[in-house]
């Protein structure tokens, strides 16, 4: 079953390291484990860029492939260190750099790879890794083979001296039955030292693989710069098109019926002296075209900032969509306040979008719409029972959402595997700089 995730935001807590427990050691085995064998995975990556990049032949051939790989297992790592060790490292402020035209050879080849800072980092991390990460990672499976070995000296330890003519075991010789004795009791210590560092050295994994892949505040800064571009643009062309949107709304709407309503009149004064029925029907005529031109100019504003909203906030005006919503919803909220105006504008529109989407091509019965707000993020859950399959990179509905939010530096996340549920969650930082106005 498939599961389209295009933000996932929130993780599992990491256990703490601090005190001693079995069961946390044995856990944190099977994880060093696993960061071992990714060890091996970096091997097997840098042969890859290695050789791709010593390949004879024009441009720069397989070596933007093998690159891509080490950034998936950097990624893969960095989300490993997030889950089990709570240390958060930050991902790559950028895409991979484009490939220069025209290139060929190694040196133009390592040139791509060494001229990007974060594309440098994860290359020299994925060289180093499988010594350094793997040694690291090995640690505690060394103290419970050293604990074994010293446990089974205890029991065969003199014979074995004998036959090898001296034994060793760390600084103790064993030369008899006493010796061997100590090697055990040493070994036997050793077992529980293993379990009790290796949540530690998971940990210290962690932070020596921050060490090696976070980037700098310059690039974060310039990743941030990037962002901020990009999203004010998104901004500007969805101003732009809500402008043009209101004026073809006007023309086509409301001005036609205000000239409608103009002629009428003015046919109505001609007929005044001569045709004072005819100036009855024409005066109808023209209350029920302001009429109309009124309600069209309502359903405008509304559209532009439902009244709702701004009287009663965002809590009643999503349980306002929920009532009219084709599909039964739910709403929960547990807002202790209301957002700043845009924020809860750019909300209220993308739950209106999601519900619209859910009635239009989930096939649903039901939806639950959950808002909170916690440590400074709106956090907003639209789900449904529907089909799921839903996919931002396809259709332009989830894509406008994920621009509207990208304006606040908010995120959007889908989880619709097929055969649903479907789960959207938004994420929108602000404050609530006012109280709220009713009771969730």
């Amino acid at each position: 079953m498939e599961d389209r995730v295009t933000h996932v935001g929130g993780f599992r807590p990491p256990e703490p390291v601090s005190g001693f427990s079995v069961s946390a050691g044995l856990t944190a085995l099977r994880r060093a484990a696993v960061l071992h064998r990714m060890s091996v995975a970096a091997f097997v990556r840098s042969l890859a860029v290695c050789g791709a990049a010593g390949l004879p032949g024009p441009g720069l051939g397989l070596v933007p492939r093998a690159v891509r790989g080490v950034r998936a297992l950097a990624a893969r790592q960095r989300e490993l260190a997030r889950r089990w060790t709570g240390v958060e490292i930050p991902d790559p402020p950028g895409p991979l750099p484009p490939v220069p035209a025209g290139s060929s050879g190694a040196a133009a080849r390592y040139r791509w790879i060494m001229g990007d800072p974060q594309t440098r980092r994860e290359y020299l991390w994925v060289l180093t890794d499988p010594v350094a990460g793997g040694l690291l990672a090995f640690l505690p499976f060394a103290l419970l083979l050293s604990g074994a070995w010293g446990v089974f000296l205890a029991f065969f330890g003199v014979q074995l001296s004998a036959e090898w003519d001296g034994l060793w075991y760390g600084f103790v010789p064993v030369e008899g039955w006493t010796t061997a004795t100590l090697a055990g009791v040493l070994g036997l210590l050793q077992l529980p030292l293993a379990l009790w560092a290796a949540p530690r050295i998971v940990r210290r994994h962690a932070l020596y693989t921050r060490a090696m892949l976070a980037p700098g505040e310059s690039e974060l800064m310039a990743g941030r710069i990037r962002h901020l571009a990009a999203t004010r643009s998104a901004a500007v062309d969805t101003q732009m098109a809500e402008i043009r949107r209101i004026e073809r709304d006007l023309h086509d709407g409301a001005q036609a019926r205000l000239v409608a309503m103009g002629m009428t009149l003015d046919a109505a004064e001609r007929l005044l002296e001569t045709d004072p029925e005819a100036v009855r029907g024409l005066l109808a005529e023209a209350r029920q075209s302001s009429s109309a031109a009124l309600e069209e100019l309502r359903d405008l504003v509304r559209g532009i900032h439902p009244p709702v909203l701004a009287d009663r906030g965002l809590t009643d005006a999503v349980r306002a969509l929920a009532l009219v919503s084709p599909v039964s919803a739910e709403v929960r909220s547990e807002l202790a306040g209301r957002p700043e105006a845009p924020v809860e504008s750019a909300a209220y529109f993308a739950v209106s979008e999601l519900l619209t989407n859910v009635a239009k091509h989930a096939g649903a019965g039901r939806a639950w719409i959950d808002l909170r707000y916690d440590h400074g993020m709106l956090r907003i859950g639209v789900t449904d029972d529907g089909d799921g399959g839903a996919d931002a990179s396809r259709g332009t509905g989830l894509r406008g959402i994920e621009r509207r939010l990208a304006t606040f530096d908010g995120v959007l996340a889908v989880s619709s595997p097929v055969g649903g549920p479907t789960m959207v969650t938004m994420e929108i930082p602000c404050v609530l700089s006012s109280p709220k106005t009713t009771s969730c």
